[in-house]
């Protein structure tokens, strides 16, 4: 069973160490689902999920080390920012995958989905972000 624990930052925020899996990804999807569901954001949770599928399922695939950390923040009630931590220092790119190749497509998908996205290097690894906009409702 997922719980969604508060980071312990005070932030609105959501987090969750898991094993750099394949299992991990649906895990991380119903951690991000949950976090949007409650702070109201049900609008959101499709393109959540899919940003949280693809960067997890990048570090699973590109990175080193057992574990990967997935969380989410909600920003300035204007935005709600997914990361994913892991311990690789390669940053990832897009890249065009070939006609007909199943792969390859995931960052693209990040880019178009999410305001914006990014890395931020940390001596021990990386962290990949993407950041959804969330509709003022006035």
């Amino acid at each position: 069973m997922t719980a969604a624990r508060p980071s312990a930052i005070g932030a609105h925020g959501y987090s969750e160490t898991m094993p750099r899996k394949k299992a991990s990804v649906p895990r991380a999807r119903r951690l991000v689902s949950a976090a949007l569901h409650a702070w109201g954001l049900s609008s959101k949770v499709d393109a959540g999920a899919l940003i949280t599928s693809e960067l997890v399922t990048n570090s699973v695939l590109h990175s080193e080390g057992q574990l990967l950390r997935v969380s989410i923040r909600l920003r300035e009630r204007a935005r709600v920012r997914i990361a994913v931590a892991d311990n690789s220092g390669a940053e990832p790119s897009p890249r065009t995958a070939s006609h007909g190749e199943e792969a390859g497509r995931g960052l693209l998908l990040v880019d178009t989905m999410a305001h914006q996205w990014g890395t931020d290097r940390r001596h021990w690894g990386k962290i990949v972000w993407a950041e959804l906009l969330v509709e003022s409702s006035a």
